[in-house]
C-alpha cells in the first residue's frame, strides 16, 4: 500500500464523521429554507394571485445583499461576528453539560461595563482606553456567569432557571444605571456618554472593527482550550459524566463554576465589541436578541467553534440580505426570523432526520441535544 493511499484511508474516516455531523444542520438550513418559502408564496395571495416565483427572487435577493458585493459582504461579517461569540458562550456550556441561556444577560452586562468604562475613559490615549474597557465588559460579563456556576456547584441550582432570572435582572440594572448614575446629559433621551478614544478602530467606510478579528481569532483558541488542552478535556468529561470525572481525581464543582464564567467572558466580549465598535452607547432599554439567537448558532454549530462560526455566518448573511429583500422583493425581514426558528425546529427533530438519513446514533448523537433535552433532576455537581 503506498503512503498516498494510506493517507486516504485514514482521511475517509474522518470526512465521514464530518459529513455526519454536518448533515443535520445542512438538513435543517434546507427544510428551513423550503417551509419559508412556501410562507413567502402564500403570502403574495394578500395582494394578487399566488405567486410561486417569489420565494426565489426572495433569496436571490437576500443571497445579493448578502454576498452582491464587498459592503454586503463585510456586513455579513460584522452581523455573524457577536453571534460567533454568544455561540461559543453556549456551546462551550453544552461541552460541560451546561444549558446556559443567560448569554443575553452576560452580553448585555459586558455593554454596559464597556459603554461605562469606554465613556470614563474617552479622554485618555486609545492605547490604554480601548483594552480597558474590553477587558471590562468581558470581565463583567464573566462575574454574570460565575453567579449561575457558583449556585449550580453549591447548591444544585438548575442553570436554566438561574440564568433566565439573571437576564431579567441585567436588563433592569441596565434601565437603572442608564437612567441614572450612567446617564449623559444633553443628548434629550437617556444614553451612556460619549466613548471617544474608547472606540474600536474600523477600516475607513466599513462596519468592521477591532472586534471582529478578536472573535474571528478566538475561535481556534476555543477550539484549541475543548480539543487539546487539559482543562478542555476536563470540561468534556465532566459534561460527559460527572461521577468517573469525580472518580478519576477531577472536581466537576471546580469545572462547572468555571466553565460558567468562561461563557459569560465571551458573551460578555460580543457585548463590549457590540457597544465599543457599533453602537457606541447604550439606552435603557437596549434591545438585541444576540443572546437568544447565540443558542441557535451554538445548536446549529453543533457546539464546535468552527461549526459555530459558520452558522453564525449563515445568520449573519439572511440578517445582512434581509434589507435588500425587503425593498427588492417586498418582503418583510421579519420572515428572517421565522426562517431562523424554524431552523431550530428543524434541529429538535434530529432522530428523524438521522433516521431519514439513516445515520447510526451512535456515530451522530449530538450531546448538546442531550444537554437541552435532559432532566432537571441531576442536582449539584460537587
Amino acid at each position: 500500500m503506498t503512503a498516498i493511499e494510506a493517507k486516504r484511508r485514514a482521511e475517509a474516516p474522518l470526512l465521514r464523521r464530518l459529513l455526519r455531523l454536518a448533515a443535520v444542520p445542512a438538513v435543517a438550513v434546507l427544510g428551513a429554507l423550503i417551509v419559508g418559502a412556501i410562507i413567502i408564496s402564500l403570502s403574495s395571495m394578500a395582494s394578487g394571485p399566488l405567486d410561486l416565483m417569489l420565494p426565489l427572487q426572495a433569496y436571490g435577493n437576500m443571497f445579493e445583499g448578502a454576498f452582491g458585493s464587498v459592503r454586503g459582504i463585510l456586513f455579513t461579517i460584522a452581523s455573524a461576528t457577536p453571534l460567533i461569540l454568544g455561540g461559543m458562550a453556549v456551546g462551550l456550556a453544552f461541552k460541560a453539560g451546561l444549558f446556559n441561556i443567560g448569554a443575553q444577560g452576560q452580553f448585555l452586562m459586558g455593554g454596559i461595563g464597556s459603554a461605562a468604562v469606554g465613556a470614563w475613559m474617552a479622554g485618555a490615549p486609545a492605547i490604554a482606553a480601548i483594552p480597558i474597557a474590553i477587558l471590562s465588559g468581558a470581565l463583567l460579563g464573566a462575574a454574570w456567569g460565575f453567579i449561575p456556576g457558583a449556585l449550580k456547584a453549591w447548591t444544585g441550582a438548575h442553570e436554566v432557571v438561574t440564568t433566565i432570572m439573571l437576564n431579567t435582572i441585567a436588563g433592569a440594572i441596565i434601565g437603572y444605571l442608564v437612567t441614572g448614575p450612567l446617564e449623559a446629559p444633553g443628548f434629550g433621551f437617556s444614553r451612556t456618554g460619549v466613548l471617544g478614544n474608547s472606540e474600536l478602530p474600523a477600516f475607513e467606510g466599513t462596519t468592521i472593527h477591532l472586534g471582529v478579528l478578536i472573535a474571528f481569532a478566538l475561535v481556534p483558541v476555543v477550539w484549541w482550550l475543548l480539543w487539546r488542552s487539559t482543562l478542555g478535556f476536563e470540561i468534556r468529561t465532566v459534561g460527559a459524566n460527572p461521577d468517573a470525572a469525580r472518580y478519576a481525581g477531577m472536581h466537576p464543582a471546580l469545572i462547572t463554576i468555571l466553565t460558567m464564567s468562561l461563557c459569560g467572558l465571551l458573551a460578555g466580549l460580543a457585548g463590549a465589541g457590540q457597544i465599543l465598535g457599533i453602537s457606541h452607547f447604550m439606552t435603557p432599554s437596549y434591545g438585541t436578541s444576540i443572546g437568544f439567537d447565540s443558542i441557535s448558532i451554538a445548536l446549529l454549530g453543533r457546539a464546535n467553534p468552527f461549526g459555530i462560526m459558520a452558522a453564525a455566518l449563515v445568520f449573519g448573511a439572511m440578517r445582512a440580505g434581509s434589507g435588500l429583500m425587503q425593498i427588492e422583493a417586498g418582503i418583510p425581514v421579519e420572515i428572517i426570523d421565522v426562517i431562523q426558528a424554524l431552523i431550530l425546529l428543524f434541529l429538535a427533530t434530529d432522530v428523524v432526520i438521522r433516521r431519514l438519513l439513516r445515520i447510526r446514533a451512535e456515530s451522530a448523537e449530538p450531546d448538546e441535544l442531550q444537554t437541552v433535552t435532559k432532566s432537571y433532576g441531576s442536582g449539584s455537581p460537587t
